[in-house]
Order: structure tokens, then sequence, then C-alpha cells
């Protein structure tokens, strides 16, 4: 199955002006313009950190999909989106980069109904899903984008904007020959570091060791950023533990969560 490349613009007379509004003509960055022109330039031609495969959609997935991704998707569009106007409210914006099934970002939205959630996710199970935990939920703080995180960061969000970034358990692409495809690179962790405002925190986690070690280097590395622990911090109590952290304890990895935060 294919995933459409635009689940809004088919969608006739959805009320959905507002999003559409949002995409706007913001200030670029005035700090860092030659970071924001290295990291562009660096986006332009990236590697894709996933593979598209034909997945299974259930029927509750696809009818969630169908039903409620006009009012809570927001199409991707190579122009700044005004996160407020997405969402209706001024409130700080997290962004999470692959949620999987959602279950987890579906918790931490409704856990903390102050933010405003952003999810990212390629997959129209793990999307459709998601859906459903909104509408069960009774969510309102959270809007979802079906794309390439990369593009998006670099088309749709603006410098300085976000107040937290969470990247949990990306996939780790183990075999020696695949490990370009790993998203935490240092051009796109410079990518995240530019779209966070001063003080914002970008939160990692995995189960495997050599690509958590990888992600320490390449975090600590990065000069816009501090880490917040001496190496891994603390599973924060406002991580949910997922499925993938739960697989990984009982198959003996350990978990570590990296939390570094942009300098002011």
């Amino acid at each position: 199955m294919s995933i459409p490349p635009d689940p809004l613009a088919k969608q006739g007379g959805d009320g959905r002006s507002s999003l559409r509004d949002s995409m706007s003509n913001a200030a670029p960055d005035s700090g860092r313009p030659s970071v924001q022109r290295e990291v562009t330039e660096h986006a332009r031609e990236h590697i894709r950190s996933f593979v598209l495969r034909q997945g299974r959609v259930s029927n509750a997935q696809r009818r969630h999909y169908d039903e409620d991704m006009p009012r809570w998707g927001v199409p991707y569009r190579a122009a700044l989106l005004d996160l407020d106007a997405a969402f209706g409210r001024g409130a700080p914006k997290v962004l999470e980069i692959g949620f999987g099934m959602g279950e987890t970002l579906a918790a931490t939205a409704a856990a903390h109904a102050q933010n405003d959630y952003l999810g990212i996710e390629v997959h129209t199970p793990g999307v459709g899903s998601l859906l459903k935990e909104i509408e069960v939920r009774g969510l309102s703080n959270l809007r979802i984008i079906q794309h390439d995180a990369v593009e998006v960061l670099r088309d749709m969000i603006a410098p300085g904007r976000l107040a937290a970034v969470q990247i949990f358990f990306p996939d780790p692409w183990p075999k020696k020959r695949q490990q370009k495809r790993r998203l935490i690179q240092a051009p796109f962790v410079q990518l995240l570091a530019s779209r966070l405002a001063a003080g914002g925190v970008l939160h990692c986690a995995t189960d495997w060791e050599e690509y958590a070690e990888q992600m320490l280097a390449v975090l600590a590395a990065e000069e816009a950023l501090e880490n917040t622990a001496v190496a891994y911090a603390p599973r924060p109590e406002s991580r949910p533990l997922t499925k993938f952290e739960s697989r990984g304890l009982r198959l003996g990895h350990g978990v570590r969560d990296l939390v570094f935060r942009k300098r002011s």
C-alpha cells in the first residue's frame, strides 16, 4: 500500500483552512544564518533513514485514517508552518520523530495537556493507530505529519521554534553497510539544534548499545548542545515505557536515554 503524498489535499471542503493558511513566510533565524545555510544545503541531498514497506493496515486503522486524518493531519508543504495557527493556540511545541504505533505519544500528550505535540511518521498503520488514540482519549493537542522528518524540519519548522524534540528507538540499521541510513548523524543533529529554542531539549533513546555510543558521540560534538548528564541520562518519568523498550529489556538490552539541551 502506498502512502498518499498529501492526505489533506485530496479532501474537498474539509474545513481545514486554518491548517492550510498556517503555511507562512516566517522570518529566517537571524542568529545563525551560516548554520542555516549549511543544514539546508545538506538536507537537500540526504539518505532516507526509513524504507517504506507493504505493511498491513487494519480496518480500524484505515477507517480512522480516512475519517480523522483530514482533521488532525498537517500536509507536507515546502513552506514554513505557523504552529500556533495549526494548533489553534500558543503553547510549547514538542516534535516527536518516528512515533511508531503512537501509544506512547498519545499517552504523553494526554499527560501534558499544556504542551502541543507534532508527530512525524511515514507508515500508514502507525498513523491510523495514533488517530484512533486521539479519538479514544479525546486529545486536541496532537497533530500528525506523514512525511520524511528531514524535509519537514528543513522546510516547515522555523529556526528556534521547538521546545523539545523526541526521538525514541529509531531504527538502528545494525549492519555496517546500512549505518549511513541512521537518523542520528551530525548534519541532521545540526538541523535539529537549529530548530530548538534556547534551552530546548533533544531527547533520544535506544536499546542498541553501539548506536547509543554513536548517538552520544554525535550529540556531544554538536556545539549548540550540552549534555544534561555525564553520559547517559536516567529515563525521565515523562517518557512512557515503550513496546520497543519492553522488548529490549526482555532481550537483555540496556536502554539508554540521551538528554541534551540547546545552549543559550
